[in-house]
């Protein structure tokens, strides 16, 4: 869809860049957990944070894809993410395993409110093939906060 066909486009395209950028900070941010994480609980902790980080990883060649379906430019750089993303990132030294669960199920709510935009818009616009494709989306952010609640202590 060419980008003179209205402004629908913009916001469906705007919208999955949002959700793109903020799909790349939630990665790092869970990689960084993965990383980092220590106590009693580390090694289902860690190997919990690694299988979430490589399923958020694996929609963001998607979610471009659907910007450049649309005849849209999507993410270019890592200032790009940081200029467009709402999950915060967290540089924070000894943060507590308790703290990084709780703080991954947030960011996946957040994901997931994002993702309730970029469906709205694409349903505004009639682009049921990009609606149809953030219903999985959403279902693996809600089971990823499932996993995440069910775990804390």
């Amino acid at each position: 869809m060419a980008h003179d066909e209205g402004k629908n486009e913009y916001s469906v395209v705007d919208a999955l860049n949002a959700v793109l950028a903020d799909s790349y900070a939630l990665f790092l941010k869970t990689k960084n957990y993965h990383w980092h994480v220590s106590g009693p609980r580390f090694r289902d902790l860690h190997l919990l944070f690694d299988e979430q980080a490589l399923q958020i990883m694996a929609s963001t060649d998607l979610i471009a894809e659907r910007v450049r379906k649309n005849s849209a430019a999507t993410l270019r750089s890592i200032g790009d993410i940081a200029r467009r993303q709402t999950i915060k990132d967290d540089d924070a030294a000894n943060v507590t395993a308790e703290a990084m669960v709780r703080n991954l199920a947030a960011d996946n709510r957040v994901l997931v409110e994002q993702l309730r935009v970029a469906k709205a818009a694409a349903e505004a616009q009639g682009d049921i093939a990009t609606s149809g494709l953030v219903d999985g989306w959403v279902d693996e952010a809600e089971q990823r906060i499932w996993f995440l609640e069910a775990t804390a202590a």
